[in-house]
């Protein structure tokens, strides 16, 4: 992640925009602590604090009230930039509190209480895991135009992925997986592994919603835009629209939920970014 400076902070502006369409969650966890019968909003300001006993770390604060994760662990998180976006969620709610609405909250509370019980090592293996099923390399020999059209739009990316990361992925015709030689994955978790875990639990996201490791990263290092992602996440789809119709109302529904979701990874991801940077640096001076 090196791209940083004003094309990040456009990226950073577009995903904050796109966080005024949101709709639902939809894994297990967020199933059991974030969705249900909504709750009357019993506060009438959400503040962040700077955590006592961790260094650069932020509370949430609802009146006197500190936020505690579905868990119930106290609600620590790294950074101020990231605090003020989880009081932002918080403080936009109006007469109840719509807690399947709150993304940025709900990666916060996956980061603490990791809901799936995985280890750092099997976290980045899930996300290797996508190597042998980007949806990028997945094309369609027929319709000949649908072929094309995955060419022109995917083969780009494709290209700065293996050119930034030395990480080949080959194209394949209809649904046999791609053959990913044992390096390749070796390379990518060990571009993983520079990452820290909040970091991470960000990037799952993205590949979760983009059903691509290529996409997720691009979007990470401020390659493409939320919109454009997504765009492209879903081209197959997009063409068969374009050539057949859509049910509006539910095609609408899916794609802002989709922008919610992979906008609120990327603030997440660049915001913990920030703040592993800040604190290296803070190492670093430290020792001279």
């Amino acid at each position: 992640m090196n791209n940083y400076g004003s094309t990040a902070a456009v990226v950073i502006a577009e995903a904050s925009s796109f966080l005024k369409h949101r709709t639902m969650h939809t894994t297990a966890y967020r199933l059991s602590s974030f969705i249900g019968k909504d709750l009357k909003k019993f506060y009438k300001t959400a503040r962040i604090t700077q955590a006592t006993n961790k260094p650069g770390h932020y509370e949430i604060n609802l009146d006197t009230r500190k936020l505690k994760t579905p868990v119930g662990n106290i609600f620590q998180i790294p950074g101020e930039s990231l605090a003020m976006a989880v009081a932002a969620e918080w403080n936009s709610q109006k007469d109840t509190i719509k807690r399947h609405s709150m993304h940025i909250t709900s990666l916060c509370n996956t980061a603490i209480d990791n809901p799936t019980h995985k280890t750092r090592s099997q976290l980045v293996r899930s996300i290797c895991h996508y190597l042998g099923s980007d949806t990028l390399c997945f094309r369609m020999e027929e319709p000949e135009k649908l072929l094309q059209f995955q060419e022109e739009n995917w083969d780009p990316i494709l290209e700065w992925f293996k050119n930034r990361y030395q990480i080949n992925l080959e194209p394949t015709i209809g649904i046999v997986s791609p053959a990913i030689p044992d390096e390749t994955f070796t390379t990518l978790e060990k571009q993983l592994n520079s990452y820290s875990d909040w970091t991470l639990t960000g990037i799952q996201q993205l590949v979760d919603c983009l059903k691509s490791i290529s996409l997720a990263l691009a979007l990470c290092e401020s390659e493409v835009a939320v919109e454009k992602a997504v765009y492209l996440s879903r081209l197959e789809q997009i063409y068969q629209v374009n050539q057949w119709g859509s049910v509006e109302w539910y095609h609408d529904l899916e794609v802002q939920e989709t922008q919610a979701r992979v906008a609120a990874a990327t603030l997440f991801i660049h915001f913990c970014h920030d703040f592993s940077s800040s604190q290296t640096k803070q190492k670093l001076s430290s020792w001279t």
